[in-house]
């Protein structure tokens, strides 16, 4: 109404939207407060955040982009202005499903849910995830390293063959030259269950611990690391070819993981900011 009091009766339009006359004219001299125009500039700066990364960042993670930029803001603060934008993060939780399957080999749980890893390639964690299409499945192979949390190797391929998590681990092994006694912390699928996999353990002198039956938790690490991966990139699109799926999983893991995205368990540093801090 003040941009356009020219241009129209001022007494019907205060009748049609049901405000006074008085109010609408009092209002013309009204200076917005400090809270509202802090918030008008706030919005911007949360909305380039939430599409620079896009759409994964929450509140949690928008709060320390802002902090490292000087700005101390609540979540709550953060939640109502990406919810005034219309601006939401998509996620939904799966939940974990135990397969029975021929077993050749066991090894113990030599982790035992003890995180708290104090040292770069002393404990890499495996496991992987399949990624829809519509020309078919994908599979995914990922490694972690459990110090810095950086995706350390990958592979993508049409089975789940134990060629899949054989050739992630060799490229992880080459790339990273750990020394033996390495720790490699999987599930029981019958990719790491197999002569294959125990030969190349045997071989490069690796340690094999695996989670109990039926129990997530004993590998945490990757069930968090999927979950972001499902969140941030599978449930955000629906491919409709194997190339484009293998694209996006790639930038993702390639560019925007390591390099771009900030870990609550890393004190929201990114894996390789924090690598850096540790070298």
């Amino acid at each position: 109404m003040k941009k356009h009091q020219h241009s129209f009766n001022i007494k019907n339009a205060c009748i049609f939207l049901g405000v006074s006359r008085s109010g609408f004219y009092a209002s013309l001299h009204e200076t917005p407060s400090k809270h509202t125009v802090e918030d008008a500039v706030l919005k911007d700066h949360i909305k380039d955040i939430f599409l620079e990364h896009k759409r994964r960042y929450g509140t949690r993670r928008i709060k320390a982009v802002l902090k490292r930029k000087g700005l101390s803001i609540s979540r709550r603060r953060i939640g109502r202005l990406l919810r005034e934008q219309g601006l939401y993060t998509k996620g939904v939780r799966r939940k974990y499903i135990h397969y029975t399957k021929n077993i050749n080999y066991i090894s113990e749980n030599i982790l035992n849910q003890n995180f708290d890893i104090k040292k770069k390639n002393t404990v890499w964690y495996g496991d992987i995830t399949y990624i829809p299409t519509e020309e078919g499945t994908l599979y995914c192979s990922v490694y972690i390293d459990g110090f810095t949390r950086s995706c350390i190797a990958y592979s993508i391929k049409n089975h789940m063959k134990d060629s899949l998590v054989l050739d992630s681990l060799h490229e992880a092994t080459q790339k990273q030259k750990p020394s033996k006694g390495l720790i490699i912390h999987t599930d029981k699928g019958s990719q790491y269950t197999g002569s294959r996999f125990y030969e190349y353990m045997t071989f490069t002198g690796f340690t094999h611990s695996q989670s109990r039956r039926g129990n997530p938790y004993d590998n945490a690490v990757m069930e968090s690391f999927f979950k972001s991966f499902k969140r941030e990139v599978l449930y955000q699109h629906h491919f409709k070819t194997k190339a484009e799926a293998i694209s996006e999983t790639v930038d993702y893991l390639e560019n925007y993981y390591n390099n771009e995205r900030i870990h609550s368990a890393l004190g929201y540093l990114t894996p390789i900011e924090f690598e850096k801090m540790h070298s």
